[in-house]
């Protein structure tokens, strides 16, 4: 058993690793389970690659660790399934013997790393080491490219990567999929009475506030540039998305800033649309309720659906 404490890793990581574990040996498998648990580390099993793409589907993992010769769907195959659909997914392969696939093989289909049975436990956590810290280095190079540098939420690059996965996943599991459009109500007074340092403030203000009240992991609150915000609001009904418009209108109230409120518009994304063109009506939909709030003095949430015959 490895002297080196895998709990370690877990202090290295941005967010905790979800890591899947894929073999169709009982006694492979019960060294792995074992293993982890004793280090603390959660993991989820399958017992061929079918199987683990159903999980996947449930949940997609940040690491796989799978063997490569297995029944139904091979190892090869989940690698190239996986990183078609889950392209940042690291994936170890293991192995016995074989003449079919070589390292370069693996290496060529997307896997991060490949260990060769009988392994050492030893040689595991090493190479899972390894492939945390390349995790986290990407994911600070990303935050960087993602997040506003004012507010530090997301930037509108996120939004359209974002928007785009929600609303397909959206169609793909057959749940429903909103967008709320935020913009701030005499924000260029704020600027040309006091300031642009006090309208900086103004809006880290609200960017704390979209955090508090949207769903942690869930919700994605975005700054889209100015004083427009938005955010995606996959798995909820239309009473929850107004309840979260209409929460974050109440705490920006409280601050009483210069009289300054916020026009909200809120947009249902149409499943009778291909994606691309849904995804061009929400958006449109969505600013056209926002607008519509403004035109009517703001500070009131408006929904689309119910401005439909105001337009």
């Amino acid at each position: 058993m490895s002297q080196i404490d895998l709990v370690n890793i877990n202090s290295m990581q941005e967010e905790p690793q979800d890591i899947l574990l894929v073999d169709d040996d009982p006694s492979i498998m019960t060294l792995m389970e074992d293993f982890f648990e004793t280090k603390g580390i959660s993991f989820r099993t399958a017992i061929n690659g079918l199987d683990a793409m159903r999980l996947l589907e449930e949940n997609p993992a940040s690491i796989i660790i799978t063997d490569l010769l297995m029944p139904k769907m091979d190892g090869m195959e989940l690698v190239r399934s996986v990183k078609q659909h889950w392209p940042e997914t690291d994936i170890i392969v293991m192995t016995g013997y074989t003449k079919e696939y070589r390292y370069v093989d693996v290496i060529k289909n997307g896997a991060s790393d490949f260990i060769q049975k009988p392994f050492n436990l030893d040689e595991l956590e090493a190479k899972l080491q390894r492939v945390i810290r390349e995790r986290n280095l990407r994911a600070q190079l990303l935050a960087l490219s993602i997040k506003d540098p004012l507010t530090n939420l997301y930037n509108r690059r996120f939004f359209n990567q974002k928007l785009e996965e929600e609303a397909n996943r959206a169609f793909r599991q057959n749940y429903d999929l909103f967008l709320i459009m935020v913009d701030i109500d005499k924000f260029k007074l704020v600027n040309d009475l006091y300031g642009h340092e006090a309208g900086d403030l103004l809006l880290e203000e609200l960017a704390r506030i979209l955090k508090k009240t949207t769903r942690h992991n869930v919700d994605f609150a975005c700054r889209l540039g100015g004083d427009e915000f938005a955010v995606i609001v996959p798995h909820a009904e239309t009473k929850n998305a107004a309840q979260i418009a209409e929460r974050i209108r109440q705490f920006f109230l409280q601050i009483k800033r210069d009289n300054c409120t916020l026009s909200i518009g809120i947009a249902k994304l149409s499943k009778e649309l291909d994606t691309t063109h849904a995804i061009i009506e929400l958006i449109k939909n969505a600013d056209t309720a926002m607008y519509i709030s403004k035109r009517n003095n703001g500070n009131q949430v408006v929904a689309h659906y119910d401005a439909a015959g105001s337009q």
